[in-house]
C-alpha cells in the first residue's frame, strides 16, 4: 500500500472510532459525534499550520482523543490532581488506541512508536514534532471551541486557561493564534491574559 494510502486507512479508521461517540456537537445544523468532528479539526488545522508535516504528526493529530469518551473526567477527584491524573491516563490510553489501528492498518514499528511519542506529548518545548502537535491542540482550542468556553466560566478562569495555553506555544503558534478572527469579548480577554 502506498503512504497516501495507509494515512487514509488510517484516518477511516479513526473516524469510524471517534464516530461512536455518544456526545455530539452542533455543526452547519448537524449534530456530528464530539470526537469525530475534533479529529477532523484537528487534521485541517495541521494542514493549514504545518503543511509539510510527517506521516507520524499528521496520525497523531487525527488520533489526538481517539475514543476519549471511554474514559470520563468524572473517574476521578474533581480537583487539579485529579485532572492531573486524567490527563495522564487519557495520553496513554490514545497513544495504546491508535497503536492498535495502526498495526491492523499495517504502519511500521518506527511509525507506531513515534505516533506515540507524540500522542504521550513527550520532550514538549524539545521534540519539534511533540510541539507543532501541542501548536495544534491549542489553534483548535482557540478557533472551535474557546468561544463557548468562555460564555461558561469566568473571565479570570478564562484568562488563567489562556495564559497556559499561550505558555504551551512556540512562537509560530503565538503568530498562528493571534491571526485568527475573535469576539470582542474574546479578543479582549486574550490581551488582558497576554498582558
Amino acid at each position: 500500500m502506498s503512504s497516501e494510502k495507509l494515512l487514509l486507512e488510517a484516518y477511516k479508521l479513526f473516524d469510524e472510532a471517534n464516530a461512536k461517540d455518544p456526545n455530539s456537537e452542533k455543526v452547519n445544523g448537524d449534530l456530528i459525534p464530539k470526537e469525530l468532528i475534533y479529529g477532523q479539526r484537528m487534521t485541517k488545522t495541521l494542514g493549514d499550520f504545518e503543511p509539510n508535516a510527517s506521516a507520524a504528526l499528521k496520525l497523531a493529530a487525527r488520533s489526538q482523543h481517539i475514543c476519549r469518551w471511554e474514559i470520563s473526567r468524572d473517574r476521578y477527584p474533581m480537583d487539579r490532581v485529579g485532572y492531573l491524573k486524567w490527563r495522564e491516563e487519557l495520553k496513554k490510553f490514545h497513544a495504546s488506541k491508535a497503536s492498535t489501528i495502526l498495526q491492523e492498518v499495517g504502519y511500521d514499528d518506527d511509525i507506531i512508536e513515534r505516533v506515540s511519542f507524540l500522542l504521550q506529548k513527550k520532550k514538549l518545548k524539545k521534540d519539534e514534532g511533540t510541539q507543532t502537535l501541542e501548536d495544534v491542540i491549542c489553534l483548535v482550542f482557540l478557533e472551535y471551541y474557546y468561544e463557548e468556553f468562555l460564555v461558561k466560566h469566568s473571565d479570570e478562569k478564562v484568562i488563567d486557561i489562556l495564559q497556559k495555553t499561550w505558555r504551551k506555544m512556540s512562537e509560530k503558534g503565538h503568530k498562528a493564534a493571534l491571526a485568527l478572527s475573535y469576539s470582542e469579548k474574546a479578543l479582549a480577554l486574550i490581551q488582558q491574559a497576554l498582558a
